[in-house]
């Protein structure tokens, strides 16, 4: 067993150098597989989400915690499973890694998520894999909190009888799992979730399996000591269950989740008599299956269960008071505001009751309260017995996205955003959820924006097309690009014509591989095929350049509107245009290092390299593997800057007091710490500004400096949304 590992959360929020360090608002805006309510007090709830690490409930602030701030291991913000303990509300266990070749911890607390101490553990697990809505797969004893069950994936159940300090494998469950799967991308369902029904039946305990050759339902009546498999049941997976009364409920689906369910049902189990009950909501054979499902402990009559993948007509929850005899369903009898969150229009009139329904729970102090958990957002309701319900967002406090770019403004609004899954925003104001979506066209992911460094109010994007796009023979393709006149807070699409590249004909706006930029005066947009095409009437006619090697992506001067620079990786090369990107030719570069190709992306989302200055004509900058470099002259040469980190990606800020060079922001590594840095002499010397109290897993995938205000930069993140840091007052 590995010795335990104490981490302290710092209650401030002030890090390294006086930094002062926040999220910028969206709320939510991610997957969350499901939420745990409290049952030793009231009022306390805990979400688990998939790559952004857990939160709890404070009902003093109204306002959801990020618990693992503080962590600088990344996979441990992808949570397996939460068990908040039945009878002491301090305490609260966690397992926690994200995919199955990453670390993978038992994450246990005693000051409600405040304090961790770290318990790593032999198997692995899969916190943002498929089948991250199963559980709830830790469980803790409720007549003895000392011993705690885990399901594992690929290794079986695990038994712990110090309260989590120490885990032992199951010797004598049936399913001893299946090992480690060694395709890249699969993963096993393993054990889906342990149930104890309650201290009014000691020693008994419940054990789903959901891996195809073992599926079922495993009882225990004597504390683990020996199991059976329970006989009867459908043909399906069980992927999640609750207990109440004489009742284990149980809901199934043919495939893991969160895709890829095609059928399912939910069945009721007498605990007693071992009598099964089908009990699946009309209509029988519907599309998709089943999975969140919640049972009120106080009237185990009361059960409510979720579909997931019902794309046609749409995902619902079922409401019974007697027991899964008859049932309410609840969406057609719904409304939602969510006004404090209106991104969940996405574009339309109306909100979208959701999708992935993996979490689901009554609150066991309020039968009237119920909560589920989408791909997007939490949803709860108050008033479960009215006729009409009524939903909100309740999400304050949770950000939990993945961030793929990031745009700072000279003027205008002074932050844009580019999202995986919920296209970007607008940033106003930094306390309220964006009340402008990047719209007309919706992208799912949005991959680049840039804007005219003497003109800001011009505005360029490209993106993927939205999930649920129109696809196939009579279809009109999505537009991946779009341009804005006035900071981005309209849009409008644009569009290629089909290019022929050795002798094939494409369409390369339609893929989102593609990337726009746009000229310092807002004047010429350059799109990214193979060989860029230049627009000077905002995309109605399209000229391809002259003078570049394939694949070559300029980047636009940010003073000169009439000069680009591209990188010719495999020559090292810097080639230039002066005459709007029309034509190029090469600079006979010098000064930087023989083989760069590695530093060339290979995928959309990743930050381009090559930067140009915004305080002078002909100031580049070359984020290479083999150190940082810089030119003067518009790339006739470059010079190594002695840097003391190695920089992995770099944005410019507003310059110090004094200065006229920008500041300097990036995301960067000193002797293996991976941070956040600021350098206010051009790259010399880093400051790192953020601490042990603030590195959000170290998962940082860009950053952008303002040129507003000194000192302020943007961090994006994969999980914990936009977090903006900035020098304390």
């Amino acid at each position: 067993m590995a010795s335990i590992l104490l981490i302290i959360t710092a209650n401030g929020a002030i890090a390294g150098d006086g930094y002062q360090w926040r999220n910028i608002t969206v709320g939510a805006g991610g997957f969350a597989p499901n939420i745990i309510f409290s049952e030793s007090e009231e009022d306390l709830a805990y979400l688990r989400t998939d790559m952004g690490g857990a939160y709890r409930w404070d009902k003093k602030l109204q306002r959801w915690i990020p618990l693992q701030d503080q962590m600088a291991e990344s996979s441990y913000f992808g949570i397996e499973s939460i068990a908040a303990d039945p009878k002491d509300p301090e305490v609260v266990h966690m397992a926690a890694g994200m995919y199955k070749r990453n670390p993978a911890a038992m994450l246990r607390s005693f000051d409600r998520g405040g304090h961790w101490e770290v318990v790593p553990v032999p198997f692995r697990m899969g916190g943002n894999e498929d089948g991250r809505g199963l559980g709830e797969r830790l469980a803790i004893d409720p007549e003895n909190t000392d011993s705690l069950y885990f399901g594992s994936r690929h290794d079986g159940l695990w038994h712990s009888r110090d309260r989590g300090a120490s885990w032992h494998k199951v010797k004598n469950f049936p399913h001893p799992g299946l090992g480690l799967p060694e395709e890249h991308r699969a993963t096993n369902a393993g054990i889906s979730f342990v149930v104890f029904p309650g201290a009014e039946r000691p020693g008994v305990l419940f054990v789903g399996v959901a891996d195809q050759q073992a599926a079922g339902i495993y009882r225990s009546d004597d504390n683990g000591e020996s199991w059976r498999k329970i006989s009867g049941g459908p043909e399906l997976l069980p992927v999640k269950a609750a207990a109440a009364g004489n009742n284990l409920y149980i809901a199934y689906s043919d495939n893991i989740g969160p895709n890829g369910i095609k059928s399912g049902a939910v069945y009721k189990l007498d605990i007693r008599s071992g009598r099964w009950t089908d009990i699946t909501p009309p209509p029988k054979g519907a599309e998709g299956g089943f999975m969140g499902i919640s049972a009120n402990r106080q009237n185990s009559n009361i059960v409510a269960v979720s579909t997931i993948n019902r794309w046609r007509p749409r995902d619902t929850i079922y409401l019974s008071q007697d027991g899964g005899r008859h049932w309410r369903e609840l969406a057609s009898h719904s409304t939602r505001d969510v006004s404090d969150t209106p991104y969940l229009y996405w574009g339309n009139e109306d909100s979208d009751f959701g999708w992935w329904i993996a979490g689901l729970a009554i609150n066991p102090f309020d039968e009237r309260e119920l909560v589920y958990t989408t791909g997007a957002t939490v949803y709860r309701t108050q008033n479960a017995d009215a006729d009409k319900l009524l939903w909100r967002p309740w999400v304050t406090g949770v950000e939990q996205t993945a961030v793929i770019t990031l745009a700072s403004l000279p003027a205008g609004p002074e932050l844009l955003s580019g999202f995986g899954d919920i296209s970007g925003f607008v940033h106003e104001d930094f306390d309220r959820s964006p009340q402008r979506m990047l719209t007309d066209p919706l992208f799912a992911n949005t991959n680049s924006i840039h804007y005219a460094a003497q003109a800001p109010n011009i505005l360029v994007r490209s993106g993927t097309p939205p999930h649920r796009a129109p696809k196939g023979p009579g279809t009109t393709p999505m537009p991946t690009l779009a341009w804005s006149k006035d900071y981005g807070k309209n849009w409008q699409p644009l569009t290629i014509p089909p290019l022929n590249f050795s002798g094939t004909t494409k369409r390369y706006d339609r893929t989102g591989d593609n990337a726009i930029t746009v000229s310092a005066d807002g004047g010429t947009f350059m799109f990214m095929a193979p060989v860029p095409q230049i627009s000077r009437d905002r995309g109605r006619h399209w000229t391809a350049v002259e003078g570049l090697p394939s694949q070559a992506r300029p980047v636009a001067d940010r003073v000169n509107a009439r000069v680009f620079y591209a990188l010719d990786f495999v020559n090292s090369e810097i080639f230039v245009s002066r005459d709007g990107g029309a034509t190029f030719s090469p600079q006979n570069t010098r000064g930087l290092p023989e083989d760069i190709r590695t530093d060339e992306p290979t995928t959309r989302e990743q930050a381009w390299p090559l930067l140009a200055s915004p305080d002078r004509e002909g100031t580049l900058w070359l984020v290479s593997r083999k150190g940082l470099y810089r030119s003067t002259d518009g790339g006739r040469n470059f010079k190594i800057v002695k840097s003391d980190i190695a920089v992995e990606q770099m944005d410019f800020g507003r310059a110090a007091p004094g200065e006229s060079a920008p500041t300097l922001f990036a995301i960067g590594s000193r002797d293996g710490l991976r941070a956040i840095w600021r350098s206010d002499d051009s790259g010399r010397h880093w400051l790192r500004i953020n601490d042990e109290r603030h590195e959000y897993g170290r998962r940082f995938r860009t950053i952008a400096g303002d040129p507003r205000h000194f000192g302020r930069v943007y961090v994006a993140t994969d999980g914990r949304g936009i977090v903006m840091g900035e020098p304390a007052r």
